[in-house]
């Protein structure tokens, strides 16, 4: 069996607005955490109180994701502005 072998190059990654859609999707957790609230006693009566529990906990592995996200992008920014000014010392 022959080993596989990649034709093509990989594609660059695709960058976006990622601090956004960590935090929008923390503060959905967080909303539908708020919004079962009513439900406590549903959940309670049938053994399912866990499912109120868990957006509490996306929630905060979402606060988490904020914080990496945001060192990230702070690192990948201070990358390209010391890229560009070897280039910029370079060229001069």
């Amino acid at each position: 069996m022959a080993k596989w072998t990649a034709q093509h190059e990989a594609p660059e990654p695709l960058e976006g607005p990622v601090v956004g859609t960590i935090v929008g999707g923390t503060v959905i957790w967080f909303v539908i955490f708020l919004g079962q609230a009513a439900f406590y006693g549903w959940f309670a009566d049938r053994d399912l109180v866990w499912w109120y529990w868990t957006p509490l906990a996306g929630a905060g592995l979402g606060l988490i994701g904020i914080w990496y996200v945001r060192g990230r992008d702070a690192a990948l920014k201070r990358f390209a502005a010391e890229k560009a000014e070897r280039e910029a010392a370079g060229s001069a």
